[in-house]
């Protein structure tokens, strides 16, 4: 089946518009007659595709009687949604960058991640996630707790049906993130976690030197009806990458970490040492 002309913003577009829609009691094919649509224009529009205006838009919505500041936060998302590419600047509390991008996830079939300096979110537990948030200088205190459980409910897309591949530098395993004591806990769950299946967890040693992640970390994600995405992280904003070139050259980048890192059964071994 070929994959589906739709963009990571436009995906968020849709999934907006389709609350805008639960939330005022209307069926698709209801609002659809009182619009003078076919159903499948509104269809398309939930799914991220586009096919409508700003006018028809602000017509739909007020259909579904949207507050103001969601018609003016979907206006927004509408406007880029035809971007491949997506940059995301965070307001205050949990980072924007960390719900869009556990939204896509939900979607992805196959995530593979490569992180540089810290185990991945997905694999991290909570005095983890603490430690790091407390050196933050984009986390105020305050916004930590609420942190913490975001972080945590992600990590409910850990299960079958999905594929995790997790390219790991040894220096994150050996930063002692939050002191000894969390770092044995936290490398005791990676031990466990590797039982599943699904995931695979593979250690790019110190020992090799240089490698072709060393422009810093990002998550693929590979979807069955999208084209793939790249996700990157910084101190205040998050970027969805989807343009060609860019997909090439992240991908080229995983096929050479892929070639220097220590297959799964060495790498477990290596977590097994260090917790002895």
């Amino acid at each position: 089946m070929p994959k589906r002309n739709s963009s990571v913003v436009g995906r968020e577009f849709g999934a907006g518009v389709r609350y805008a829609i639960e939330q005022s009691g209307l069926t698709q094919r209801q609002l659809a007659e009182l619009l003078d649509w076919q159903e499948a224009k509104i269809s398309d529009l939930v799914q991220g595709k586009g096919g409508v205006n700003e006018v028809d838009l602000v017509r739909l919505l007020s259909y579904c009687r949207a507050p103001a500041a969601d018609v003016e936060h979907l206006l927004a998302l509408f406007r880029e949604s035809r971007e491949k590419g997506w940059l995301l600047f965070p307001e205050d509390g949990v980072p924007d960058q960390v719900h869009s991008l556990i939204s896509q996830e939900r979607l992805a079939s196959k995530i593979t991640v490569w992180s540089m300096n810290l185990v991945p979110g997905h694999l991290q537990i909570a005095g983890y996630i603490r430690a790091a948030a407390e050196k933050s200088a984009k986390i105020k205190p305050a916004d930590i707790d609420a942190l913490i459980r975001t972080k945590l409910d992600r990590q409910a897309i850990l299960s079958p049906g999905r594929e995790f591949v997790y390219f790991v530098h040894e220096q994150a395993l050996r930063l002692p993130v939050g002191g000894p004591d969390v770092m044995r806990s936290q490398l005791n769950h990676i031990h466990m976690m590797l039982v599943r299946k699904y995931i695979t967890f593979r250690i790019v040693p110190v020992a090799i030197g240089a490698h072709a992640g060393l422009s810093g970390s990002f998550t693929q994600l590979s979807y069955h009806k999208y084209e793939p995405v790249i996700f990157i992280e910084s101190e205040n904003s998050g970027l969805f990458l989807e343009d060609k070139g860019s997909l090439a050259s992240y991908a080229e980048v995983l096929k050479r970490l892929d070639q220097d890192a220590l297959d799964a059964e060495q790498s477990e071994r290596v977590i097994a040492t260090m917790l002895a």
